[in-house]
């Protein structure tokens, strides 16, 4: 009864430890918040895990964390246990962001947490703390966007920079942008910021500010167009009440979310009134000139002609006026170039194109005037410049039969009908052959025609018979090599027989070469007798190191590579030997 007893307690102790689940969960501060406030998210379980993974947090930023804490409590008999991860995020766009799942592996399984959705609204007012960091980070941080004009015309160019502002007292620590403006409606055109801290006066109180981006729009159509904010994530080192050690005040990080806001730009139309038949948008302050490389030229020659536009405005938007040429003046395809600047203030520089003519008769030809128009914005009103007459003086060449037509409005080069510039082959002649016999098919004919391949033939049999030099010399090296340093290369896998046989070469070489006993002098001897044989220096210092390796190898191990290195070089001290003997 006792064993019964006894058996029941434990197993109703044991049995909330058997038969406990895992709880691993999300748990969120709140589910709707404001982009310029912070959200808390926990990550908690009730066991015990490894290889703890957090969702990617898309659409967050990670404003501290993950932070670590584990409780495990024994009281009245039972235990706890808790472990939880936690974050603090910041929205970075607004609308319904999904927090993904997290996962954690306990006792060889994988759990995860549910997704949880947040819904990020407009910026919320904070509350009033002049203690608060996050209440002194939106008193001391803004944006702007400051525009150069309110209201332009079409093609008129604005500049917008973005201005970052903030107290003296703060310090951004890192900048990152969030969203980019899209300028829809508009040509545009960044320019490059150095980004250096300035100070002015915004909101009567004197501020730094860097002007983190500049952007230069030339609007495309009239109406209210607006200008897309830009976003920026700014984090903040933010002053608090507390010291350290030393007497220094303390700063805390804090993350803020600020936007420039929407702007509108006003675009005022074209005025009708006066608008020239041939405005095709040009818009700014422009001079205009026409000009030829040449005046004066002979027929078949080339000169070229360029339509040229100058001054401030928007160049890249608009096209240039067409030459139109006499039709006796071949005109090519204008080749376009430009040299714009784009700054704060817009577009300068200059665009043209360049026409290639070629004159076909002789004659003057004049070029007509070319207007070009464009509209000035600070005069309100449109203006038209016009090109002088130039006149192509073509000296020599063939005559025109017909009068060529100067036709001003001329877009393409019209071929005239002339006589005697261009004759069809002639099909009747008067010519009579000297001899009646023809040369064609004649046996001289056939043996001139057969010589040509003959000699051609000859050549390449004897050609093929006869070695050339290098083939000669090639098979004089093979030989010798065979004849003095075979022996050597059979031994190369035994270093002592190597160097052995290889020295024996190398002496019955000299045997055969001078008629000598190379045992009754000494190397000194043999440099003596080689340079009297006309060998050069650096062929007989070869040959005597390769004597010396080999005599050193008997007192010292020698490797695979040395042996090949000494093979070699024994092959080229022998092979230029003989080539210096024979010479």
């Amino acid at each position: 009864m006792r064993q019964l007893l006894i058996c029941c307690f434990l197993t109703m102790a044991l049995s909330p430890i058997a038969f406990a689940q895992v709880d691993f969960k999300a748990q969120i501060s709140k589910s709707e918040l404001g982009i310029n406030e912070r959200l808390r998210i926990e990550f908690s379980m009730n066991k015990e895990g490894d290889n703890f993974k957090p969702p990617s947090f898309n659409g967050f930023r990670i404003a501290a964390g993950p932070s670590q804490s584990v409780s495990n409590i024994y009281a009245n008999g039972k235990s706890s246990f808790s472990k939880t991860y936690t974050y603090l995020l910041t929205p970075l766009k607004k609308g319904k962001i999904t927090i993904g799942q997290a996962t954690i592996e306990i006792d060889g399984s994988i759990y995860k947490t549910i997704p949880v959705d947040i819904q990020v609204k407009d910026a919320v007012e904070l509350p009033k703390n002049p203690n608060d960091p996050n209440y002194i980070a939106s008193e001391s941080l803004h944006l702007v966007a400051a525009l150069s004009k309110s209201k332009v015309y079409i093609n008129e160019p604005i500049t917008v920079v973005y201005k970052l502002y903030f107290d003296s007292k703060v310090r951004p620590s890192d900048v990152n942008p969030i969203d980019m403006p899209e300028y829809n409606d508009f040509w545009s055109q960044d320019i490059p910021s150095r980004r250096t801290i300035e100070r002015e006066m915004f909101k009567g109180k004197l501020y730094n500010y860097v002007a983190w981006q500049q952007t230069v729009l030339y609007p495309q159509r009239a109406g209210k167009l607006p200008i897309a904010p830009l976003s920026l994530d700014v984090q903040l080192d933010v002053p608090t009440n507390r010291r350290d050690f030393f007497g220094n005040q303390v700063y805390t990080q804090v993350s803020r979310t600020i936007t420039a806001g929407k702007r509108t730009l006003t675009v005022l139309p074209f005025p009708d009134e006066g608008k020239p038949t041939n405005f095709n948008g040009a818009v700014g302050d422009f001079s205009f000139e026409v000009k030829t490389s040449k005046n004066a030229l002979n027929a078949s020659e080339s000169l070229q002609a360029t339509v040229e536009v100058k001054g401030k405005g928007n160049l890249k938007l608009f096209s240039l006026p067409e030459m139109a040429t006499p039709s006796a003046l071949e005109r090519y395809d204008p080749e376009y170039s430009e040299q714009v600047n784009t700054t704060l203030s817009g577009m300068r520089g200059s665009i043209k194109n360049t026409y290639t003519l070629v004159p076909q008769f002789q004659g003057k030809y004049p070029i007509p005037p070319i207007a070009f128009s464009y509209f000035d914005p600070k005069a309100k009103t449109y203006k038209t410049l016009e090109s002088v007459e130039l006149i192509i003086d073509v000296l020599e060449g063939p005559k025109a039969a017909t009068p060529v037509v100067n036709a001003p409005n001329a877009s393409t080069v019209a071929v005239p009908n002339v006589a005697g510039s261009f004759q069809f082959i002639a099909q009747q002649t008067s010519f009579k052959p000297i001899k009646q016999l023809p040369f064609f098919g004649s046996a001289l004919f056939f043996v001139l025609l057969a010589f040509p391949v003959i000699l051609l033939l000859l050549y390449f049999i004897i050609r093929s018979q006869t070695p050339d030099a290098t083939s000669i010399a090639r098979r004089h090296k093979a030989r010798l090599v065979k004849k003095f340093l075979g022996k050597a290369k059979k031994n190369m896998s035994e270093a002592s027989a190597f160097y052995v046989s290889l020295e024996a070469a190398l002496h019955n070489y000299l045997k055969a070469r001078l008629q000598i006993q190379t045992d009754d002098f000494s190397k000194e001897k043999m440099q003596t007798l080689l340079s009297d044989k006309g060998v050069e220096k650096d062929t007989v210092a070869l040959f005597i190191q390769v004597l010396t390796n080999c005599e050193l190898a008997r007192y010292a191990p020698s490797s695979r590579s040395s042996m090949e290195q000494d093979y070699e070089t024994a092959v080229a001290a022998i092979t230029q030997m003989d080539k210096q003997f024979k010479s």
